[in-house]
């Protein structure tokens, strides 16, 4: 890909809402949440493997949007029991559906035994369906809000993102392009690729905290007291099967800042402080680690792929998520 690409008519330069619009027709309507959500990942993970020596925060952001997509699929599937009837067993290895409806199981068991009553009024479970909402628009906005800026440096480089970014974007979205322009034209003209490398990812840093910083703000502020406990539990980056063996591949919130603390609401990833403490000194490390293995193991190049080609089956990560919801309050 070609570093910061200039039109030689500064007219055609395309809008931002026609960018935007040009990536919206791609996608799934709203309606169709789990489809839609599938079709984000894999624009994402399209986007890594188009330029992956530039483009780091898409390689994350396609397996952040993948959780949120389990967390959607896995609602569905209990609300809708039916959609279980979807799925042929002919289409899934035995080992995922055994996966799958093992975990179900298990999360439904103790459920019904173990969970306070005031867990099943009418009114939290639709404050919780409400805040689940909030995470789905959360994942929308944060594809409007930066892979239109993706898309148009692919095609016109930096000066097309800086025609088009408002005073928002310049602060942070507009300054990590320019430090992923910046370090792609050193390692393009071969000098120090250590500098380039750190240029890179410290552009594609600040992509991250335009994304948690300007974007989700609104969101998180949004959810609802209860739901800020569930939605602490429910995040973490699951990169099982992207990362080479001996190499971590799994940032857990919940893990990190202790289960006792998320349990009782004193660390919450719905706090921006809390979150970005739990994103730079976990989530990154791990994801740098792995992304780091792509020139010399085929494993996040072939999860990628999979992702990128629409990853019909999240079966055993659904079964994961529904383990990971064990430790909501009274479950044992």
């Amino acid at each position: 890909m070609k570093s910061s690409a200039k039109r030689s008519n500064p007219d055609m330069i395309r809008s931002k809402e026609a960018w935007k619009q040009l990536l919206e027709e791609k996608l799934p309507a709203r309606e169709r949440i789990v489809d839609r959500n599938r079709a984000i990942t894999a624009h994402y993970a399209q986007l890594y493997l188009q330029c992956p020596e530039l483009f780091k925060w898409s390689g994350m952001a396609a397996f952040a949007s993948s959780q949120v997509g389990v967390a959607l699929a896995f609602v569905e599937l209990l609300e809708t029991p039916s959609a279980m009837m979807k799925i042929r067993r002919e289409d899934v290895p035995r080992q995922d559906m055994i996966s799958l409806l093992g975990g179900m199981a298990g999360f439904i068991f103790r459920s019904l035994f173990s969970l306070p009553v005031s867990v099943f009024d009418s009114a939290l479970r639709t404050l919780l369906l409400d805040d689940l909402n909030e995470i789905r628009t959360g994942n929308n906005s944060i594809y409007q809000d930066i892979a239109w800026a993706h898309a148009a440096y692919i095609e016109g480089g930096l000066s097309e993102i800086a025609a088009n970014a408002d005073e928002q974007e310049k602060e942070l979205m507009l300054q990590g392009f320019s430090l992923i322009d910046r370090g792609a034209a050193l390692l393009k003209a071969g000098d120090d690729a250590v500098l380039a490398r750190s240029m890179i990812r410290d552009g594609n840093i600040c992509l991250l905290r335009h994304e948690q910083l300007k974007t989700l703000y609104p969101v998180f502020n949004a959810i609802s007291i209860p739901g800020r406990v569930v939605v602490s539990f429910g995040s973490e980056l699951d990169f099982q099967g992207a990362a080479p063996p001996g190499v971590a591949d799994r940032a857990s919130f919940a893990e990190y800042s202790g289960y006792l603390e998320t349990l009782t609401g004193a660390r919450r990833v719905t706090d921006q402080d809390d979150r970005w403490n739990w994103i730079e000194n976990n989530v990154l490390p791990v994801w740098n680690a792995i992304d780091s293995t792509y020139a010399t193991s085929p494993h996040l190049e072939r999860k990628l792929r999979e992702m990128a080609g629409g990853n019909p089956s999240m079966l055993q990560q659904i079964a994961r998520f529904a383990s990971t919801m064990s430790f909501l309050p009274g479950l044992e």
